[in-house]
This record gives C-alpha cells, structure tokens and sequence, in this order.
C-alpha cells in the first residue's frame, strides 16, 4: 500500500498541475491524503461506491451522494486487488485525465515498492523468464536447461512453434487502466499455453503457442468487443524458442502499424503484412509529406475512382460496372487526375506510386 505521506506527494503534484482538489482514498473508504487538509482521516462516500462496484465512478453534480462533490473516483487495482481510489473533484471531462495521471504515479510508485521487496512474484519470475528469451543474448546450454525447467514448471512446452504477441493499452473513456490490466490478465490466465508479463505503462508481451494463435485471436477479439477501443493487439512471426527475438521483431512492426491505423483495427497479425512491413521504417513526417505531395491535388471524389480502379486491376470495364458510369466517363475522369497530379494511372509506374499513396493515407493518416 502507499504510505500517507507518499500519497500527499501525489496528490500535492496533481493539483500542482491541473489546480483541481484530489483525494487519495484507502481501500476501506477513508480519505489518506488530500488536498483538503480537513477531508483526511473522514469517509469519502464516492470512494465507498466504487470499494462497493469495483469499477470507477463519475459523479455529474454535486450532492449526488451525501457530501459528495461532481467529479471522477477511479480505481487502482494492483495485481487484480482493489488498493486505492483516486477522486479528483470537478467537471468528469474536465478531470478525467488528470485522475488518469494521479492513477499512473501511484501504479508506478507500487511497482517501485515491488521492485524493492525481497520476495520474487510469479509476476516478475514470468517477466524474468520473457527477458531472458527475448534479449537476444546466447545462452549456455545450463542456461537454455534451467528456462526449459521453468517453462515446463509454468506448463509452457518448450518444444513447440511459438509467437510473441504485444498487446497495448489504449486509454479509452472512464475505465483505469490498472483495471483494464486486471481483466487481461485474468483472462490470459485462462488461455492455454500461456507466459505474459506486464511492461510499464501499457503494454503485454505474451508467448504463446503458434498453434492457439486464431484461439487467442477469438479470445482478445471477444474481450475488445466488450471495451471496444481500449486495446490492440500485434501477432509475430512463428518462431522456435531459440529464435523468439524475431518473433518480438516481427511483432513490434504490426504493433506500429496498428498504432499508426489509429484504432481502426484491434488486431494485426505480421503475416498478413506486405508494404507495411517496409513502411514500418519510413518516419511518419516523411509518410505524409509523400503523400501530400501525390495525392494533394486531387478531391475526394478523385481519390474514390482510383480506390476503385486500382481495386479492379485496371480493368475500365469493370470499374464501369462498379460505379455504374460510362466508359467515356471515366476515362475522362482518369485524364483529368493524369492532368492535376502529373501521374497517369494507367501507366504501371505511376500507378505504383498513386497506389502506394493510397495505402499510406488509408492505413496510417
């Protein structure tokens, strides 16, 4: 747990920053530390409430609750226990990320407690493990033996195709992280074949099975539709134990080109990439002045048609078909885009350039 006077360092810093009053409530509802001298050592009911739901609290004005204040309660959760409350007194949309903020300090101050205790968790033996296979470093065959013995003890075979899966925490609304990472965890828990460990701030990376992959995929596919938006997931390349780094490599690529998708996919598997895996290593900058200056001339309407034509190989007859116009039509059309942008999509190479500017821009801008 955070010592009292830890817990006034937090919530002394917040306001500092943001200027709203903030309450650092223990998991039996007694404020610990405030910004409101008077406040310490009294009940704080809106932090009762979510002892009470286990889930955060947004409270639309004041005197919902007795003696209760508008603002946002949110929870910390701690290897899935309930340790503290954050509340933050306010308009919900205005606080909301500075209880945020207030939550990351105190999850990174318990980690820290951790890191100092003598006692090594099943926790940190599994990132223990993650590290060893994963840093590229050779290993004696002592070494290999003994991670072998401790996979098996965690009823992870060795012997079997493998794939490392990072999976990011997106901030999404009013849920916590720290309760988001809970659920996860509880549900990779459940999964077979299964070593994760947790990186501060928000991501897990996972090993798995490559045989279980469209399991996992169901799996984390069912947990986002019940939080959509709240993470994503990146599936490397197979690999054999020994080769796992490559597998973490291939994964970090998906997990970039999801990043750069901007929430429209939950799921990116490295086997299904192709000009993405090259794209990965061209700066973002350099990806969209690329396409400014391609695409920049041309409207939507412009942009539509080549999607299309590119989509029916090039074929004028069956991009007729598609958007029901005539021949003459489009073929005036594609004049004109030859004529405002320089580049002739009939031609193969500018073709290619128009088409790679059309998947930079829907995948990445």
């Amino acid at each position: 747990m955070i010592h009292k006077k830890t817990a006034q360092q937090i919530v002394d810093t917040v306001k500092d920053v943001c200027g709203f009053d903030i309450n650092f409530i223990d998991s039996r509802g007694l404020v610990l530390a405030s910004t409101d001298p008077a406040r310490i050592g009294t009940v704080h009911e809106g932090g009762r409430q979510v002892i009470a739901r286990g889930g955060t609290l947004e409270v639309p004005k004041d005197g919902l609750f007795p003696g209760t204040k508008k603002g946002v309660n949110i929870p910390v959760f701690r290897d899935g226990i309930l340790t503290a409350v954050i509340g933050i007194s306010g308009e919900p949309e205005q606080v909301r990320a500075y209880a945020h903020l207030a939550e990351r300090i105190t999850l990174l101050l318990l980690r820290e407690q951790e890191l100092g205790a003598a006692a090594r968790t099943l926790a940190r033996r599994r990132n223990y493990l993650l590290n060893l296979l994963l840093d590229g470093e050779p290993l004696t065959s002592d070494a290999s033996a003994e991670i072998r013995k401790e996979l098996k003890s965690l009823h992870v075979d060795a012997s079997t195709s493998k794939r490392i899966l990072l999976l990011k925490l997106w901030r999404q609304g009013s849920q916590s992280l720290s309760e988001l990472e809970g659920l996860l965890s509880h549900l990779l828990e459940s999964l077979p074949g299964c070593l994760y460990g947790y990186q501060y701030p928000a991501t897990f990376r996972i090993l798995i099975n490559a045989e279980d992959l469209e399991l996992y995929r169901e799996k984390l596919g069912q947990f986002e539709s019940a939080h959509p938006g709240s993470f994503g997931t990146a599936a490397g390349s197979a690999a054999s134990l020994e080769d796992l780094p490559a597998s973490l490599s291939t994964a970090r690529i998906a997990l970039e080109t999801l990043e750069r998708r901007a929430g429209h996919d939950a799921f990116c598997l490295f086997d299904d990439l192709t000009l993405e895996i090259l794209l990965a290593a061209v700066p973002a900058r350099t990806q969209s002045a690329f396409c400014q200056r391609i695409l920049s001339p041309l409207d939507a309407d412009d942009l539509a048609l080549l999607r299309v034509y590119f989509e029916k190989d090039q074929s004028l007859s069956n991009t007729c078909q598609a958007l029901f116009l005539h021949k003459n039509t489009v073929q005036y059309k594609l004049n004109r885009i030859y004529r405002l942008c320089g580049l002739n999509p009939r031609r193969f190479q500018d073709a290619v350039v128009l088409c790679l500017a059309l998947k930079l821009q829907d995948c990445y801008m």
